[in-house]
């Protein structure tokens, strides 16, 4: 993972880390809106605007590509350097929940 990765995605976004997330299946953005929904029982909602924007970006950075076209719709996957960022985070997160654990 090169350097400027690093420093734009970590510490990532809750956004960025859900759709990253929901996107070890190939999947499209409304059904990346659903999932992220699903996962945090109602309490994240992905405004269309906010997610497409970072699907845009995180595609042109090679952290998910674009699989295919299906009723008009982009599927999208995550790629070996968005699993690696992913990996990175998730990593961090547990650090945290360990530390925070620890001086409870």
């Amino acid at each position: 993972m090169d350097a400027h990765i690093k420093k734009v995605y970590v510490p990532m976004t809750e956004t960025g880390f859900y759709i990253l997330l929901s996107l070890r299946e190939p999947n499209h953005g409304y059904g990346i809106v659903r999932k992220v929904k699903e996962m945090t029982d109602g309490e994240i909602v992905l405004a269309p605007g906010t997610m497409y924007g970072s699907l845009s970006k995180m595609e042109k950075d090679g952290l998910i590509k674009f699989v295919c076209e299906q009723e008009k719709r982009k599927i999208y996957l995550i790629t070996e350097l968005g699993s690696e960022v992913l990996n990175v985070e998730m990593k961090r997160i547990e650090r945290l929940y360990k530390n925070m654990q620890e001086v409870r």
